[in-house]
């Protein structure tokens, strides 16, 4: 009987401790996510300096810009269209 009584406890404590570290994993995968995703309130991305700050915020920018022509390219939507402007019904007029 004491042996029954053992094992239940055993089995108790394995799964508490396999819940305790499980929530564990859990929380830090939280706050590693929460962390990640505020890098710039930690470390700041741009110069304190205006004239600095404003140069870097004008890179940024042209590089987001020249990231939506990429993609443009990369598809071939920047290609010129064939298609006339006025469309016709395809018959002898």
């Amino acid at each position: 009987m004491k042996s029954s009584q053992t094992t239940a406890k055993t089995n108790s404590a394995a799964r508490l401790g396999q819940r305790s570290v499980m929530s564990r994993l859990v929380l830090g995968c939280v706050l590693l996510a929460g962390l990640a995703t505020s890098v710039g309130c930690f470390v700041p991305i741009y110069s304190s300096r205006p004239e600095r700050r404003v140069q870097q915020l004008l890179y940024t920018s042209e590089d987001l810009r020249s990231l939506v022509d990429e993609w443009e390219r990369f598809w071939f939507l920047d290609s010129p269209s064939h298609m006339t402007p006025i469309r016709t019904h395809g018959g002898v007029l």
